[in-house]
Formats: C-alpha cells, structure tokens, sequence
C-alpha cells in the first residue's frame, strides 16, 4: 500500500497556563491499482496524527474506474469553494498535478493525467474536491447496465432495433399485394383519362 502525508496543520490552543499544541495531518492510502481512500487524523504528536488518518485512509478505500493508465473521461471535482478539474492524458504525459491532487492520484495508480485546481486551494477542500471527482467517474460495463444495453451500443457499435425494422418491413410488402387488391387512386384517374380518350 502507498501511503502520503499531504498536509500537517499545528493547531494551538490558549489555555490559562500557556498554550497547548495539537496537529491534524490529512493522509492519503492507496494500492497502486485503482483502489485509493483519504482522511484526516487529530492527535497531541503528529505520529499518532498520522497513524490515525492512515487507519482511517485505509476503512474509507473507494476504487476508481481506469481506462488503461488514465481516467475514462472529464471531470470536475467539488468541495466548498475548492474544484478540481481532472482530464484524462494520452501514455507518456505522466501526473499533471500538484499537492493532495498529485498524492491521491499517485497512491490510486493513475499514469496519466491533466489537472487543474480551480478556486480555494485550502488543502482540506481540495483533497475532498479531488475524491469527489473521482467518485463521479464510472465504467463503460456500468453505464450500459443503468441503461439496458451492451456495452457495443453504448458505443454505438451495434443497434438491435434496426434489424428487427427491417425484417417486419419485407413481410409487410409481401402481405400488402395479396391484401389490398384495390386501386390507387392515381390508378383509377389514369383509367378514367384512357376511357374519356
């Protein structure tokens, strides 16, 4: 599992003897293969901070939908005033990215990828924004499931209905002479034309 500290914050609180210190370090958990969680740890020593946040990284694993080494398509992210774009890159392009957007990324396996954080840059709210982004994404296999079809239609490979169209339309013009004997009406002018004649 890869694990990274995006953040320790030192919080002081005054007290009537002095000041008393605490941290809260954010820490990100991932196993390099799509699966990747986040949270943060409060503790009186940052090395209990971190255990914290890593334990807590780790119950709250989601994975993430890949297309190769990138993501399958655009996202925005959004936490509070905090966004982040992500966009999937062609091979060779690496990590675009920076801070807790470069750490999440890296521990979920992502190779290649465009990003850009827009508004807040509070790491809190940009950590958050980023898995919110990722939370968005979904699978080709999920999208044909929610709508009824195969994955080929999703993609628009293959069209089940028009086949079925098209075998109902010769069976209904044979039936159609045998039918309809009658004459159309443009027949029966032309008759009348010929006869007047």
């Amino acid at each position: 599992m890869h694990e990274n500290v995006i953040n320790i914050n030192r919080v002081a609180k005054v007290v009537k003897g002095g000041r008393r210190f605490s941290f809260s370090a954010i820490v990100t958990v991932g196993d390099g293969k799509g699966k990747v969680g986040v949270s943060m740890g409060k503790a009186n020593e940052i090395a209990d901070a971190i255990r914290k946040g890593s334990e807590g990284a780790r119950a709250a694993q989601m994975t993430v939908p890949m297309l190769g080494d990138t993501i399958p398509y655009k996202v925005i992210g959004r936490f509070g005033a905090s966004r982040v774009l992500l966009k999937p890159a062609s091979p060779g392009t690496g990590v675009i990215a920076a801070g807790g957007v470069r750490a999440i990324l890296e521990a979920a396996g992502v190779k290649n990828i465009l990003t850009k954080q827009l508004g807040s840059r509070n790491p809190n709210n940009v950590v958050k924004a980023t898995m919110d982004g990722l939370k968005q994404l979904r699978t080709v296999e999920q999208f044909a499931a929610k709508r009824g079809i195969t994955v080929a239609e999703v993609f628009g490979l293959e069209k089940t209905v028009a086949p079925v169209a098209e075998e109902a339309a010769p069976a209904a013009v044979a039936e159609t002479p045998a039918e309809t004997p009658a004459e159309t009406p443009e027949a029966v002018e032309q008759k009348e034309t010929q006869d007047n004649e």
